[in-house]
C-alpha cells in the first residue's frame, strides 16, 4: 500500500503561482510513476503531469505545458507541482497519484485526498 498526502493548494489571482506538494509513504518502491491529476466541477478528471520515478522523465498535458513543472525530491518520496501563470481555467481539485509497475501513468493505483486550487480573474 502507498499513502499520498497533498498540500499547498489555495486561492490566487490569475497570473500568480502556487506549488503543490505530495508526500508518499508506504511501499513506494512498488510504484514507477507518480503524477498530478485535476478535476473541475462538472468535468472529468484529467491528467496534468507525470514523472517516471527512477528516470525522472516527465510529461505534461497540452493545457499546462510551459507553465507547470513536475518534480520530485532526491529521496523520491515527495512530489511537487510548480504552477506558474495560473489561469481561471486551472481552478480544480488537484490529486496526487501513484502507479505500480505493470500499470500505466494514466491509470494510477493510488490517490491522495486532493487539494483545492482556485484562480480568480
Amino acid at each position: 500500500q502507498v499513502q499520498l498526502v497533498e498540500s499547498g493548494g489555495g486561492s490566487v489571482q490569475a497570473g500568480g503561482s502556487l506549488r503543490l506538494s505530495c508526500g508518499a509513504s508506504g511501499n513506494t518502491r512498488s510504484t514507477f510513476c507518480m503524477g498530478w491529476f485535476r478535476q473541475a466541477p462538472g468535468k472529468e478528471r484529467e491528467r496534468v503531469a507525470s514523472i517516471i520515478r527512477t528516470a525522472g522523465i516527465t510529461s505534461y498535458s497540452d493545457s499546462v505545458k510551459g507553465r507547470f513543472t513536475i518534480s520530485q525530491d532526491n529521496a523520491k518520496t515527495t512530489l511537487y507541482l510548480q504552477m506558474n501563470s495560473l489561469k481561471p481555467e486551472d481552478t480544480a481539485m488537484y490529486y496526487c497519484s501513484a502507479s505500480q509497475y505493470g500499470n500505466t501513468c494514466g491509470q494510477p493505483n493510488y490517490w491522495g485526498q486532493g487539494t483545492q486550487v482556485t484562480v480568480s480573474s
